[in-house]
């Protein structure tokens, strides 16, 4: 049966919405720190977590902003984060099924835009970025924060393997020097960029998605096969856990947007 890119990404984490609010890896971290900062800092009146997931960058922002909008493609992870905003508290958070591509509100609606470990799904990456700049009012703040590619090909080639074998909806990790020309096209100036090493726990990272076993085998596969550098860069550990590199973008919707 042929699939839509759209239903892939729903089927992979509309059952696991849960696992995706609980899991310590999206749930803290220093970037979560980060963003939260600097909402507090700009108190906006209307911030839009793009690519919401287990609604962390939601719960973060709505300790400092009027209102917020929590978008993503599957309703069942809007559903989970309706039932833990509401556990907390958080009366001011919405959520809207939508993807990225196709964002259901008018131009320059948010003053503030989070989009965290989302984008590397997007069927179409350019595309989502400038719906972002277009749902951003002039001059607002919009913080992109992604796992990225290393720009050397053996370490690219082995990354992108191993997303894709643990998940079907893996598009692409993009390097730092691609996210730089994309912003730029969508009508975005970058203000500052911090990059972070994260482990990655094989268990928990295969379980979240439910990675079929003939394709644990074969990550685990390319893993042992692997180069002496590309073990060494990946920090490959004998149970098949690994570090990679993510990103941090804080960049400017610029007054005029390109065309």
């Amino acid at each position: 049966m042929t699939r839509s890119h759209e239903s892939i990404v729903d089927d992979q984490f509309g059952d696991q919405a849960q696992a995706y609010v609980s899991s310590a890896v999206h749930a803290g971290g220093e970037d979560l720190d980060a963003l939260e900062s600097i909402a507090e800092r700009d108190k906006p009146d209307h911030a839009l977590d793009l690519g919401s997931g287990g609604g962390h960058v939601a719960y973060r922002l709505a300790r400092h902003s009027r209102a917020v909008t929590a978008v993503d493609l599957s309703a069942a992870m809007l559903k989970a984060v309706d039932d833990t905003a509401s556990q907390r508290g958080l009366s001011n958070i919405e959520t809207r099924p939508a993807a990225a591509e196709r964002l259901p509100v008018g131009d320059a609606t948010f003053d503030l835009l989070a989009c965290r470990f989302s984008a590397h799904h997007w069927r179409d990456w350019q595309a989502g970025l400038r719906e972002a700049r277009r749902v951003l009012k002039p001059g607002a703040m919009a913080i992109f924060i992604d796992v990225v590619s290393p720009a050397y090909p053996l370490f690219d080639t082995h990354l992108q393997a191993i997303e894709l074998l643990r998940d079907p909806s893996h598009v692409r990790d993009y390097t730092e020097g691609e996210w730089a020309a994309a912003l730029g096209h969508a009508g975005f100036r970058i203000r500052g960029t911090i990059k972070r090493r994260l482990r990655m726990d094989f268990g928990s990272w295969i379980s979240r998605m439910r990675t079929p076993d003939a394709h644990r085998a074969a990550i685990r596969s390319l893993q042992h096969l692997a180069s002496a550098e590309t073990t060494t860069y990946f920090a490959i550990e004998p149970d098949g856990s690994f570090s990679i590199d993510a990103l941090q973008i804080e960049a400017t919707a610029c007054r005029a947007r390109t065309l």
